[in-house]
């Protein structure tokens, strides 16, 4: 088979296993995620077997696996789709892949298949817990599976499908449709448990928010359409279009035509990346079950929006007013998103501000054209962040059971309900500890310390020192946040009776946990520096070369310098340190110091954003498009047509109906018909001897009208 044919049959398994699961297998759970997990191992076997071929490729970034077919006819020409694979695509599929098959894995255990159906247990909301017996007749509780356990499935399977769609397109309209996919699957997916007016509001918040970039993005396409008349790669990214886009000038902040389109395209990514002013949707994105916080953070969504940035760097790069707003945004909110971090109790929400900073990193470093080093921490923060969203899942999960076995009224989700559990759940903690560290930087042996590393080596070295700056004091955040969350989640004693029960989740979620981490480590060594000290050389820097490729000149590595590095060193290890310092025996939300209400509350964005947006446009919806319009004028339109009518019908009743047709017509006729029935009716005797007498006279009167016309005249 060949590789264009593997591209064109990887995203469609999840796609069926959707369909099949919606139409035919929802009332049998194991059938279900049979099905699912069984579709995402072949799309994973497909995209491994071209990952292979790609990486054995020779010059695969001048002469990628492409084809494409007509779909669309434009007057005498067609819109071709297709597939597409260069070295960044096939590096993107590698991570989706893999994260996306343990993400699948993990989902089994995580809604609890197997265990009995809950007490009270609903459609919408999360399961409860079911009362069992023992073998002594005690009753005790246990998990319960999720009610809507096969529709989860069928979810993250379209979920997939929109993501493998958006990797292997060779053109941005079918990339589209597959960030619309993931669009509809976040909306259905964080509003899973519907029941809960936080997940609905969540879901709502998550798809309003998006939508704003997804039309900024809708314009850029249609600009560059109306520009190119092509939305292929290949097209695009030809020499003398990119020559012709970049002296095109427009009257909008001096921007080239590449410059706006590039920017338009990059709001997109804002919103679909949850970067500043757009961030506000993700932190509630956690209202969701936990897989679908990791398909989000890690695997597809979030990572779709740096990934389309990346792709369009060869555009991007022409315009340098854009390269400078993509830079800003992109350092602005890796901390401004690390300041509240420190300030979460939600093990989740702190991993999702974490998120929202990492992606930050991966825009700064493609606004400073560090492309190799903004593709390698996409990927390495893609395994170690799914890693810390599976095991924030696994840490909740065995709270949950404490909670169910002590009836102990806690938010299984809060830290500072936790402590200790490294003893009661070993794989996780080891597990989450390696995640944790990478998300760190964690020296040497950890896949973000490399990836952090190049991005900081890439702003000192071509002399963005404010991006650099900031980015290392982000760096130094979240190695302190990071071990914040360690020590108060694993480290110490146990702070409630539920994490003193709390157990080890089941082998579904630690094995995807034990993979995962295998990846935030050893992924980071594919990226090593060669003049790094000691190790570079070691190890060949595949990665650079590798992706590097995709460009038409491969981009130059930065020159070793010792300050990023010891920089690096200093921010990470001193974050770690100063976090287990400063929480090594904190037991109460009330002696931590960093419960700031401004980095509590978010910088108050969302009560900004209520104040600016949201109550004005109920005021707007309330006082004038309902009162004054819908009752005002539509109704009052409505109404004076409804008054005018009766007033012509009443005239038409009395003039037309009544007097004409009524009374003159069919009153007439009537009228008419009886005189002349009662005029003749005197000749009806009922007398035989005269109707004979009378048929007589009248065939004699008829026999002398013939004779005269037929005979005489």
């Amino acid at each position: 088979m060949t590789t264009e044919t593997i591209l064109w049959l990887i995203p469609l398994p999840p796609l069926l296993a959707f369909f099949l699961i919606v139409l035919f297998t929802n009332r049998w759970r194991g059938l279900s995620h049979s099905l699912a997990i069984g579709a995402a191992f072949l799309s994973w076997l497909g995209s491994m077997a071209v990952f292979v071929r790609a990486v054995g490729t020779h010059e695969l970034g001048r002469h990628p696996f492409t084809q494409s077919i007509p779909w669309l006819p434009t007057a005498d020409t067609w819109l071709r789709i297709g597939v597409y694979l260069d070295p960044l695509g096939a590096a993107v599929l590698f991570f989706v892949a893999w994260t996306i098959l343990m993400i699948f894995i993990y989902s089994v255990g995580y809604h609890n298949y197997g265990q009995p159906q809950g007490d009270h247990d609903v459609k919408g909301l999360p399961p409860h817990g079911a009362t069992v017996k023992d073998a002594h007749g005690h009753a005790h509780k246990v998990p319960s599976v999720e009610p809507m356990y096969s529709r989860f499935f069928a979810f993250i399977s379209l979920f997939a499908f929109g993501m493998y769609l958006l990797v292997v397109s060779d053109n941005l309209l079918t990339l589209f449709v597959g960030w619309e996919i993931m669009g509809l699957c976040s909306y259905l997916l964080i509003g899973f448990w519907y029941g809960k007016p936080s997940a609905r509001d969540a879901a709502v918040k998550a798809f309003m928010t998006t939508r704003i970039g997804d039309v900024f993005m809708l314009l850029g396409i249609a600009f560059l359409y109306s520009a190119t008349g092509s939305l292929s790669f290949a097209t695009i990214f030809r020499e003398d279009v990119l020559h012709t886009l970049a002296s095109v000038p427009t009257p909008i902040l001096g921007l080239s035509a590449a410059g706006l389109i590039s920017l338009l395209l990059f709001i997109g990514t804002v919103g679909k990346s949850a970067q500043w002013p757009l961030h506000v949707w993700l932190p509630d994105a956690m209202e969701g079950p936990t897989p679908v916080s990791a398909m989000i953070h890690a695997a597809t969504m979030v990572s779709a929006g740096v990934y389309a940035v990346i792709r369009m760097f060869p555009l991007l790069r022409l315009d340098a007013g854009t390269m400078s707003i993509v830079a800003f945004i992109g350092a602005f909110t890796a901390l401004f998103a690390a300041t509240i971090a420190v300030a979460q109790n939600d093990i989740k929400r702190v991993l999702a501000y974490s998120t929202i900073s990492q992606l930050g990193y991966m825009i700064a470093a493609a606004g400073i054209g560090a492309y190799v080093a903004a593709a390698f921490h996409l990927i390495t923060h893609a395994f170690f962040k799914a890693l810390l969203f599976l095991g924030s899942g696994s840490v909740i999960h065995g709270m949950e059971h404490g909670v169910l076995h002590t009836g102990e009224h806690i938010d299984p989700q809060n830290m500072f309900n936790m402590g200790g559990l490294r003893k009661k759940m070993p794989i996780t903690f080891w597990t989450f500890l390696i995640g944790g560290f990478a998300l760190a930087g964690f020296p040497l042996v950890t896949a973000g310390f490399w990836s952090k590393d190049e991005i900081l080596a890439d702003a000192f070295g071509h002399g963005h020192l404010a991006v650099f700056l900031t980015l290392a004091v982000a760096a130094f955040l979240t190695a302190f946040y990071t071990m914040r969350q360690i020590t108060l989640t694993f480290l110490g004693e146990p702070r409630t009776k539920a994490a003193e029960h709390a157990q080890e989740t089941p082998w579904t979620m630690t094995l995807p946990l034990i993979v995962l981490a295998i990846f935030a480590v050893a992924y980071g060594w594919v990226g090593i520096p060669e003049h790094f000290p000691i190790l570079g050389g070691v190890v060949p820097n595949w990665f650079h070369e590798f992706v590097g490729s995709t460009l038409s000149e491969m981009p130059e590595a930065a020159p070793f310098n010792w300050v990023p590095l010891l920089t690096s060193l200093l921010v990470s290890l001193g974050g770690l340190g100063l976090g287990w310092w400063v929480y090594r025996g904190v037991r109460t939300v009330e002696e931590d110091k960093f419960q700031i209400p401004v980095l509590k509350n978010k910088w108050y964005f969302d009560e900004a954003y209520t104040f600016l947006f949201v109550r004005p446009s109920y005021w707007f919806a309330e006082k004038v498009v309902y009162l004054a319009l819908d009752k005002g004028l539509i109704d009052g339109v409505l109404h004076t047509i409804g008054r005018s009518a009766a007033v012509i019908g009443t005239a038409l009743r009395t003039y037309i109906d009544k007097a004409i047709i009524n009374e003159t017509i069919g009153d007439g006729t009537a009228k008419v018909v009886k005189s002349s029935g009662a005029e003749l009716r005197p000749i009806q005797s009922g007398r035989l001897q005269q109707y004979m007498v009378a048929s007589l006279l009248a065939f004699l009167l008829i026999t002398a009208l013939l004779y005269y016309f037929l005979v005489l005249a």
